[in-house]
């Protein structure tokens, strides 16, 4: 029976030529370099993801999500962009990628890439310039350069802790060799920040987008959303910050930076979306970024890290939407990214949620219990009201891999002191086709080495496999696609028990997840939509998510 309803927010008036495809979107994440290799060279690059268009397109999404694929030195993945309008060399081209983002629309699927306001590397002209000019210079004003604490300016102007471990300043050198300025970076020494209280900042933000916009780019993903802005003051890091109080992150004159880039969006035909990366606990100015003027949809990371738990994760569920649903934005739904750990290996952990500060080397898990979970996860999180987002290789099973150390190149794992193993595991090249590595993800290896024992988790393998995770997926997707209760009935939880996650979706669609040791008994029903694993005699057994004709 019914025990809660949540209601379901009313979706503002859209262009009828442009239907809001965004509010329940199924969105695949594209790490270029681990994708396909199109060249041979063993770097994934955008040829690559040309061919592989026919596969994304049967797996049933509707927009791919591009990790940054700008000019690199890849200090830190890509995420320390040296120039915003142009294509990093390796990947392919800028006249590449305008025909991939026109051939995906032509099967269509939308295209949405990455921008990263926060910081950019030391090797944009801007950071170069700055550097050259010296203190005092108009140059500098673009970021953050700042004398030294003490008598001979030897102290760093903050405390702050890095995102990636580790001090916020590095200290520049003059040109007579002599102890320079103190620049800030919330990542790496290589990502300086930028100074988004500078005109000169928020100009050329805005003519990025116009620059990807009139390429027919369909949205932007924001990262570290919560982060641009500065006090001013600098001050140091307060115990208890109030809110919109904190040096460095969810300061209120951002909304007034992403009300100008909603600005720029609307100005275009059709629906141009953005999409915030914003992690914050605090639900109301959560919810902030989502007002009409500001931002279409937010991840949703408060779901990602929970265990596998009932009781968390419908908290967690609820949570989300009741986050939502004043500002009427959907609600996005995702297992892993491009910085997690793989669900599947995730969930065959005796810790099952994710948190950065417990990733340790050797942490034993089961495959088998964590994929069975994986599979009753996607179901789940395909039945949610919302926008789902894929990252690249969760629909074939692929656990994280843990690398040797010798080639891991990630700065999470060099800053922890070799502790964190950091976030190659999980963007390893994936397997295509064939028996041995590469697994024909290009003809020249990887430029991460794939574990020899592979094969059966290639495309070709998983196709011809009707009880594989790929096949799951695309039954899912397809489901899901053509359900009008999944693309906009309401939500109302079922009481299935302690155990249990169970909830209708309009009038005829239940899904039920069982997060216990024991089978459960099922309500009436008309008929099985999916299973993840089959039941046992009626019953549905443990870590397995089932639809229901109800």
């Amino acid at each position: 029976m019914d025990t809660e309803v949540q209601t379901r927010a009313a979706a503002p008036a859209a262009p009828q030529t442009d239907p809001p495809w965004w509010r329940h979107a199924v969105i695949y994440q594209v790490y270029v370099r681990s994708f396909a290799d199109g060249n041979g060279d063993g770097t994934g690059d955008l040829a690559g993801v040309r061919a592989r268009l026919p596969y994304l397109k049967a797996l049933g999404v509707d927009a791919i999500w591009f990790n940054p694929w700008y000019p690199s030195p890849l200090a830190d993945g890509g995420y320390d962009v040296a120039d915003y309008r142009d294509i990093h060399a390796p990947f392919g081209t800028l006249a590449e990628a305008e025909a991939l983002v026109q051939e995906a629309l032509g099967l269509g699927i939308r295209t949405i890439i990455d921008i990263v306001p926060n910081h950019v590397s030391d090797q944009h002209p801007w950071f170069q310039a700055a550097l050259a000019a010296g203190p005092g210079s108009p140059e500098r004003e673009r970021f953050w350069f700042h004398p030294g604490r003490g008598e001979d300016g030897s102290e760093m102007p903050t405390h702050w802790v890095s995102s990636f471990q580790g001090s916020t300043w590095t200290r520049t050198v003059n040109p007579d060799g002599s102890p320079g300025e103190w620049y800030l970076h919330l990542f790496t020494p290589e990502q300086p920040d930028l100074n988004w209280n500078h005109p000169d900042v928020r100009r050329e933000h805005e003519d990025i987008l116009r620059f990807w916009f009139d390429r027919g780019v369909a949205g932007v993903r924001i990262d570290s959303a919560a982060l641009p802005v500065k006090d001013p003051a600098l001050p140091e890091l307060p115990t208890a910050p109030a809110p919109g109080a904190h040096p460095h992150l969810d300061r209120d004159e951002l909304h007034d930076i992403y009300r100008g880039w909603r600005a720029v969006a609307d100005e275009y035909d059709g629906t141009r979306i953005l999409v915030g990366e914003v992690w914050l606990e605090d639900a109301e100015r959560f919810a902030r970024y989502l007002r009409p003027d500001e931002m279409h949809t937010a991840f949703n990371f408060d779901f990602m890290s929970q265990p596998w738990s009932a009781e968390l994760m419908r908290r967690s569920i609820a949570r989300t939407l009741a986050e939502h649903a004043p500002v009427g934005a959907p609600a996005t739904w995702v297992l892993s990214n491009h910085d997690v750990t793989r669900p599947v290996t995730r969930y065959g952990r005796e810790d099952s949620g994710f948190a950065f500060d417990r990733k340790r080397f050797g942490v034993p898990t089961d495959l088998a219990v964590g994929t069975r979970r994986a599979r009753a996860a996607a179901l789940l999180v395909a039945a949610l009201p919302g926008t789902m987002y894929v990252y690249q290789g969760d629909e074939l099973g692929l656990p994280e891999v843990e690398l040797p150390r010798e080639v891991i190149e990630d700065p999470m794992h060099f800053r922890s002191g070799g502790v964190d193993p950091g976030r190659d595991g999980c963007r390893v090249p994936l397997p295509w086709a064939g028996a041995a590595a590469p697994f024909g993800f290009g003809a020249g290896g990887s430029w991460l080495p794939q574990p020899a024992d592979w094969s059966a988790y290639t495309v070709a393998a998983e196709e011809a496999d009707p009880d594989s995770m790929l096949s799951l997926y695309r039954d899912a997707l397809a489901f899901r696609r053509q359900s009008a209760d999944l693309r906009s009935g309401a939500l109302a939880w079922l009481d299935v028990g302690p155990d249990a996650l169970g909830f209708r979706r309009g009038d005829r669609l239940a899904s039920i997840t069982n997060l216990g040791s024991e089978p459960i008994s099922l309500p009436p029903h008309r008929g099985v939509v999916l299973c993840s694993a089959p039941l046992e005699e009626g019953a549905l057994p443990p870590d397995t998510t089932v639809w229901l004709d109800l």
